[in-house]
């Protein structure tokens, strides 16, 4: 019985959370999404600029010579810090399902913003020679170490914190902040080329972008610290029911929750990073497009996925998550090859019109999956759970997504290539969904 992703079980206790007036609910509610928020936004703002500027970075940390292997190396690097995210994921997943929520996401959001500052601070292979690559290689496992305490930890919070009428809702403001990071690293790499020009990006405007994870992870280690824990975390520490080993609990009794985990998180994991990381690339490498047009269309993508992800949220509390799941996961089956062809048509608006629409396939599917992973486990173990299953399915998938893309198009000669990596994931994913029951009605397992 407790292998299944989906059973319904009491709800919480109504002596877990003191009544409440309506305004204080919707004043804390803020709070919570905005210190859930914040820790996800310092992840992906580093993510996402070191993605948006992996040919800046090829320059600094790689020995002159071929644009296009310097460039696989910057991605093969950037995958590098995937390998740790499932490690991450065991230690700060654990820690969160036995010591509470609000801590471990301090700790988590402490070193994220450390490991960016050290990305600005790092010297260049004219300076320090080999080393440098090699320090590159180190920052990226500390930052993926972090990650992989992160993404989970959010969602547990937001979800154990959410309405259950809301749920899908409020769980998908993980993606609205993660995306926003995204638009903003892109259009900061935007305004500094507009207004001071490439060679200042290149020379040192790329540091100073790092840098401003500093402030932004102390204003969100401050607002993580201040948060209660969870309602539903601290109904179960009341009752004793906290559990002790809990990734043995997980593996052992919710094996079946843990394999739909991985295979919601396939789709998720390859699109991100073909949209976020791999695509302001690909516009200027492979399609021809300027440094300028190619952030500039980043930019516009991803604002309409940020602005989405709630819409489709909202739409999972009302008709399911199955449902909307799905329509993510099969636009991005049927229709990212021609799109991508779009994408080739020269212009501005061609590429934007393309990316748009591959945004609203991943606004839909992401909208109902965050609340959808965290519906799958009880809570005593439902930090820890869903941490494995992300970062096992982020690392073999997710990691390898820029390098992998870029490698397709050097073995086929067809720019069109990395979107046959996202079909078969878009595949998968559909498969998996298909196969999972609908949880939106259930209220969340307490253990």
């Amino acid at each position: 019985m407790a292998q299944e992703p989906a059973l319904e079980s009491a709800s919480r206790p109504p002596e877990a959370v003191a009544p409440v007036d309506d305004e204080a609910r919707r004043r804390r509610m803020r709070k919570v999404i905005t210190a859930a928020g914040i820790g996800h936004f310092v992840e992906w703002f580093d993510f996402g600029l070191y993605g948006t500027l992996a040919s800046v970075i090829a320059v600094h940390f790689f020995r002159e010579g071929d644009a296009q292997a310097a460039l696989l190396s910057s991605f093969a690097v950037f995958g590098a810090g995937f390998v740790m995210r499932p490690l991450g994921g065991l230690f700060f997943g654990s820690m969160g399902d036995r010591l509470g929520r609000k801590n471990t996401l301090a700790l988590v959001i402490l070193i994220t913003s450390g490991a960016t500052l050290a990305m600005g601070l790092l010297p260049t292979v004219d300076q320090v020679g080999v080393w440098a690559p090699a320090l590159l290689v180190v920052v990226r496992l500390v930052q993926g170490f972090a990650a992989g305490g992160e993404s989970s930890g959010a969602t547990t919070l937001l979800a154990e914190y959410a309405p259950s009428n809301r749920r899908g809702f409020v769980s998908s403001f993980v993606d609205v902040f993660g995306f926003a990071a995204f638009v903003v690293s892109a259009g900061l790499v935007l305004l500094y080329t507009s207004v001071l020009g490439t060679d200042a990006l290149n020379d040192w405007g790329w540091r100073v972008m790092f840098m401003l994870a500093l402030p932004l992870g102390l204003s969100g280690l401050y607002l993580r610290r201040k948060l209660e824990d969870t309602p539903e975390f601290q109904a179960i520490q009341a009752k004793g029911e906290v559990t002790a080993a809990p990734l043995r609990t997980s593996v052992s009794r919710w094996w079946k929750a843990l394999l739909f985990c991985v295979g919601f998180v396939v789709l998720k994991a390859v699109g991100h990073w073909i949209l976020q990381t791999f695509m302001p690339s690909y516009l200027q490498s492979d399609l021809g497009y300027s440094q300028q047009t190619s952030y500039a269309v980043t930019v516009v993508g991803l604002l309409a996925i940020t602005v989405l992800v709630p819409v489709f949220g909202l739409l999972s509390d009302r008709i399911g998550r199955r449902p909307v799941m799905l329509l993510g996961a099969g636009g991005f089956l049927l229709l990212t090859y021609p799109t991508l062809m779009l994408m080739d048509g020269g212009t501005f608006w061609a590429a934007a019109s393309a990316m748009i629409l591959l945004g609203i396939f991943m606004a839909a599917y992401d909208g109902a999956m965050s609340a959808a992973m965290a519906e799958l486990f009880p809570t005593n173990i439902r930090y820890g759970s869903m941490a494995i299953a992300y970062n096992i399915s982020v690392a073999a998938f997710g990691g390898i997504t820029p390098w992998f893309s870029q490698s397709l198009i050097s073995w086929t000669g067809n720019q069109f290539a990395p979107a046959f990596y996202v079909m078969g994931a878009a595949l998968v994913t559909f498969l998996v969904v298909l196969g999972a029951r609908e949880t939106s009605r259930l209220p969340l397992k307490e253990s």
